[in-house]
């Protein structure tokens, strides 16, 4: 039996602290697609992994959150 490994795209947000659990619902509502986690609280930035097979339904949704919850996205974030 041959296991297949999915890559996971990261993407990295900086959103108000207020926002960031209710984007975490809706993300990880679309069950298998994505995860978030907060990396830093004090700067409310967030890890949005996606599976790279549904990059493309996430990226549409990130597009809806980022102009709802005036979500700003870190492309120079390293870990």
């Amino acid at each position: 039996m041959r296991q297949i490994i999915k890559k996971m795209i990261k993407k990295y947000f900086q959103i108000d602290r207020k926002y960031i659990a209710i984007v975490q619902f809706i993300i990880e509502g679309y069950e298998g697609m994505a995860t978030v986690s907060t990396i830093d609280s004090r700067k409310a930035a967030i890890k949005i992994s996606v599976m790279s097979d549904y990059i493309s339904d996430i990226c549409g949704l990130l597009e809806y959150l980022k102009d709802k919850y005036s979500m700003k996205e870190i492309f120079d974030y390293s870990e």
